[in-house]
């Protein structure tokens, strides 16, 4: 794992951690880019804010106003719904509408929680623990799970719990930020699902699947 981040840090430089968003935003933002690329996500979260003056005002508000708001996104009308039954379920909790108490939890507690609201799957918590919060947890997105898989990092056809599981007992602490960017970064780049640039890349000494895709 040292060699191959030491060599995505020469191509791609050490990622830049942004300031921490809200977790409830980042909850949100991370739902809305399911299926979309991320200009599309960007876009459908900004109407999304401009629509509506609060979290509340979107979990009250009729759900074909914020299918509209969130259009840009792609499947609106799934996410709409989505979103509207995550916020009432954290809303229903004793914090109301208010993840900030997730800081003081273990990765696996926090984990635990943010998996039992609809439709949050390991992904997108992992986003939530590692954008909102900094903690040790790595999101597996196909680009991710793609060159894990490809470098024998990772087990073919594993389900995503799994393999979420497995990228964070590889990660150190500290590494999770960079790991997952790069990763993600060569997938999309480089190591792409059809015509991989083998004779391109830049893990190709070190990749057991080079030249055999």
């Amino acid at each position: 794992m040292r060699a191959i981040r030491d060599r995505l840090r020469e191509v791609y430089g050490v990622p830049i951690m942004a300031a921490h968003q809200q977790p409830l935003d980042e909850l949100i933002l991370t739902v809305l880019s399911q299926s979309t690329n991320d200009r599309n996500r960007d876009v459908a979260y900004e109407r999304l804010r401009e629509r509506f003056p609060s979290w509340a005002a979107v979990l009250h508000a009729p759900v074909e106003e914020v299918e509209e708001a969130i259009r840009p996104g792609g499947i609106s009308k799934v996410k709409s719904a989505r979103i509207q039954r995550i916020l009432e379920a954290v809303d229903a909790s004793d914090h109301g509408l208010d993840l900030s108490w997730l800081r003081d939890a273990s990765v696996p507690d926090a984990q635990a929680y943010l998996t039992s609201l609809p439709g949050v799957g390991r992904k997108t918590a992992a986003c939530v623990l590692l954008f909102a919060y900094g903690m040790h947890d790595v999101p597996v997105d196909t680009h991710v799970s793609r060159v894990g898989t490809r470098l024998h990092l990772l087990r073919p056809g594993a389900p995503f719990e799994e393999l979420h599981d497995a990228m964070l007992a590889l990660t150190a602490p500290g590494e999770e930020l960079e790991l997952h960017v790069n990763l993600l970064r060569h997938g999309r780049r480089t190591c792409h699902a059809r015509k991989p640039d083998c004779p391109g890349c830049a893990l190709r000494r070190m990749c057991p699947s080079a030249n055999l895709l």
